[in-house]
């Protein structure tokens, strides 16, 4: 077995490559010959080094806290902003506005006057009233007024307000702010079509359909007007009697809807009212004809009997007369419906067009 070459080996002594997957030079140790030296001992900390006495310097009295802030074992950095921090605690007092002399500012005190109260601050102004507008104009108005506008339904239910153009306001209420906030209003609203309630909250007291017949067509619309209907029509209370281009003198015999009937919604309604002509007596009931066909013969019994023991050839000759529509008659409906054949059939007995008023065979539906 091979010596290991020795450490202080002199020149040009042959030196062999490791081995392969050897460290080179194994006897050698893994730090650099000769040993280094221990590194010196850190001296002990001095009681004007401690940090806190340091601190506590620099805050009282900044000249000393930066020289032991230098001297103890603080990194270059700390003992720089150290420093720069003292300074500024150091030079703040003496970089104020020296204090004036109160002698040489002394001014002549004024004569005495009797004290006088204060004007009182103006209240602000109570806004103004909208009740009645449209909610739209109303809320354009007051924001101009320095107010925010909100609104809520004022009836018994909770309706949303969707377009403001379709509201009125009915009640308004001042929505105390906050110190610094707009103050706001609260409008208490129903549909434009609607009364307002009596009070906010309660229910809607909904138009009704007031009583206009006897009254002429044009009062009649007259009349109408404040409901804001979708339309008011006129018809004939005849039905053989065409209306003229004009029917404002005409007089309103029967009206649809009914006297007193709730409308909820106006808008949607159309009002039918039937009319004639000005010295023309109004109908006792609808459906009437002013001038009615005249009534046939009556058919008795004997006519009857004789009718149908003729011989074969006039009896086929004059059936029509006994059948058919001509064995009865009836001056309305309502006269049909009294006697228990409604609904009649083309070839039924009293069967009449006037009373088929569509035409499609069957009268008095």
């Amino acid at each position: 077995m091979t010596q290991p070459p020795p450490p202080d080996h002199g020149y040009g002594y042959p030196r062999q490559p490791p081995a392969y997957g050897q460290p080179p030079y194994p006897h050698q140790p893994p730090y650099p010959y000769p040993y280094p030296q221990p590194p010196a001992p850190v001296p002990a900390r001095r009681w004007w080094q401690h940090p806190a006495l340091i601190i506590v310097t620099l805050f009282l009295f900044p000249p000393g806290g930066i020289a032991l802030a230098w001297r103890s074992r603080w990194s270059r950095p700390q003992k720089v902003v150290a420093t720069v921090l003292a300074g500024i605690w150091f030079f703040t007092p003496f970089m104020g506005d020296p204090p004036q002399d109160p002698k040489g500012d002394a001014k002549p005190v004024a004569a005495a006057t009797p004290a006088t109260a204060a004007p009182a601050s103006p209240t602000p102004a109570a806004p103004p009233s909208f009740v009645g507008q449209n909610l739209k104009s109303a809320k354009s108005a007051a924001s101009k007024a320095g107010y925010d506008a909100t609104s809520h339904d004022a009836s018994d239910k909770s309706a949303g307000q969707w377009d403001d153009d379709n509201w009125k306001v009915c009640f308004q209420t001042v929505t105390a702010a906050k110190a610094g906030r707009t103050p706001s209003l609260d409008f208490g609203v129903v549909r434009v079509e609607w009364p307002c309630p009596a009070h906010d909250g309660e229910p809607i007291p909904y138009p009704k359909m007031p009583a206009v017949v006897g009254q002429t067509f044009a009062k009649a619309s007259e009349t109408l007007g404040p409901l804001q209907l979708k339309a008011v029509e006129a018809g004939s209370a005849y039905l053989d009697v065409t209306l003229p281009a004009g029917v404002g003198d005409w007089t309103v015999c029967f009206q649809d809807p009914k006297e007193g009937k709730e409308l909820e919604y106006p808008k949607t309604v159309t009002a039918h009212l039937k009319v004639t002509a000005p010295g023309t007596a109004c109908p006792a009931t609808e459906f009437t004809r002013l001038h009615p066909d005249p009534t046939p013969p009556a058919v008795t019994d004997d006519d009857s009997t004789s009718g149908s023991s003729s011989s074969g050839g006039s009896s086929s000759s004059g059936g029509s007369s006994s059948g058919g529509s001509g064995s009865a008659y009836y001056e309305n409906c309502a006269a049909v419906r009294a006697a228990g054949k409604a609904p009649l059939h083309r070839g039924d007995p009293g069967y009449s067009r006037k009373l088929d008023r569509d035409g499609d065979g069957t009268a008095c539906e």
